[in-house]
């Protein structure tokens, strides 16, 4: 079961890989603002021509993104309280600690791709003079790797059934939004959303493996 999940993990990396390598080296045309170069340029044009900038749904997704940013504080909060009230590490919920090094993991990724500047923005933003870095989309990545993680921890400390019901739906279907909406914001090209859906998958299939693994082994009962 466990090589199961490591090769599907695999793959799941792979094809992240994929199609980042596709977007740097494959149909590559200045098709952006100032002629700029995009990787995948006609898949990517076809998409900017239906879906054009909408400040409505470029204001509803940056407002999901600082929801996103809030849940992360509020897990930081239980964890430093945690801290605290034990005067340890060792006494912080370990998902709480392997939701920190997600959160650390994705950030060092947001640095990476602002510093690399694969494809930049299919439009130039209000008050901007040059198109700005857009691979991978990084409000994306962040509210689908924050939104659908939560309810992995953030369950363990909500003791009523329904309670816990309705959290993660909300969770998934802000997630859900949070795609859509930047995709039809027209602020970043298709190949954006797809790499930023993939490399979120990844990430939050690696910390299920790795909340199973640190998940509490069932004490047997000796008769």
């Amino acid at each position: 079961m466990k090589k199961d999940r490591l090769i599907k993990l695999g793959i799941l990396a792979g094809l992240t890989i994929i199609v980042s390598l596709l977007v740097c080296f494959v149909d590559k045309a200045p098709i952006g603002p100032k002629a700029t170069v995009v990787g995948m340029s006609h898949i990517n044009g076809f998409f900017r021509d239906i879906f054009k900038f909408s400040k409505f749904w470029y204001v509803i997704t940056n407002l999901l993104g600082y929801l996103a940013i809030l849940l992360c504080l509020c897990f930081a909060g239980i964890g430093a309280l945690q801290l605290w009230a034990g005067k340890g590490l060792k006494k912080v919920d370990r998902n709480i600690v392997a939701l920190g090094c997600l959160y650390v993991v994705v950030i060092l990724l947001y640095v990476i791709f602002e510093k690399a500047e694969i494809n930049c923005r299919p439009v130039i933003m209000p008050g901007e003079t040059d198109p700005e870095a857009s691979f991978p989309s990084s409000h994306t990545m962040l509210a689908l790797t924050v939104f659908c993680s939560a309810p992995w921890v953030g369950n363990r400390y909500l003791k009523d059934a329904n309670i816990r019901k309705i959290f993660t739906i909300v969770m998934y279907v802000l997630a859900a939004v949070m795609v859509v909406g930047r995709l039809l914001s027209g602020v970043h090209w298709f190949t954006d959303i797809i790499a930023s859906i993939l490399i979120s998958a990844t990430l939050l299939y690696a910390f299920r493996i790795v909340l199973d693994f640190i998940k509490p082994k069932k004490k047997t009962v000796r008769k």
